[in-house]
């Protein structure tokens, strides 16, 4: 009898095949050409991913199965209908070395790796991964703990991080990086001072294009308009 190959496989009456012509018939040159700026290889407007994964469902083996397809379209709805607390650690360890675009990435820790029972194990492990683009996904979590729960979090040795490393760090990285440096500024009024002198003086983001009514991402500016809006409340 011959293998059936990932693409043939049917779950719960749904086949993979079917789901990726479904997303083949979603793809939008344009789409794609927006998307292809950001370093995201796929032209499927996420709203109507987002419906296609309503429709398809919570379904963990369907989910594995178009993860394995490598496809970054088929990768995200895969993370829109996975089980996050079914995954063992070694899996989801794999997933984030796979996950090299932007938008799978940012969605596999968002969606997935924080609301599973291992994500602080897999925070401390890749903080200090020698790949920057896993070490910045362990940025992303420590990130979450310093705004929802920064309890044994030492944030001045986060401070001194960023101080020594965030101007030379990879673009991901850097982003990750600069993120906690506002999420400490923000949250935190003792190390307030400080995150936004190290902002300052590493100038990182300061030039990035903003839109209108969108907040800067240069620490400086990110931090004193979110203090001055919770002030406001």
């Amino acid at each position: 009898m011959a293998e059936t190959t990932p693409a043939e496989t049917t779950v719960a009456g749904t086949t993979v095949a079917e789901v990726i012509a479904e997303l083949a018939a979603l793809e939008d040159p344009k789409a794609r050409q927006i998307n292809e700026k950001h370093g995201d290889d796929h032209g499927v407007n996420l709203g109507k991913l987002r419906a296609l994964a309503k429709r398809l469902k919570t379904q963990q083996e369907l989910a594995l199965r178009l993860w394995e397809t490598g496809d970054t379209a088929a990768r995200l709805l895969a993370l829109l209908i996975c089980r996050p607390k079914a995954f063992e650690r070694d899996e989801l360890d794999g997933m984030v070395r796979e996950a090299r675009t932007p938008k799978v990435h940012d969605w596999l820790v968002s969606y997935v790796v924080k609301k599973n029972p291992h994500v602080e194990e897999l925070r401390v492990a890749w903080f200090a991964d020698p790949d920057p683009l896993v070490a910045s996904a362990g940025w992303a979590l420590t990130t979450e703990r310093v705004a929802k729960k920064p309890e044994g979090l030492d944030l001045a040795g986060l401070l001194d991080v960023i101080e020594a490393e965030m101007r030379d760090a990879p673009e991901r990285l850097q982003w990750a990086m600069n993120h906690c440096l506002a999420q400490i500024g923000i949250e935190h009024p003792g190390h307030r001072a400080r995150a936004i002198d190290i902002g300052e003086r590493l100038q990182v983001l300061k030039d990035y294009p903003t839109p209108p009514n969108c907040t800067s991402p240069f620490a400086p500016i990110w931090i004193t308009e979110m203090v001055r809006r919770q002030h406001d409340k």
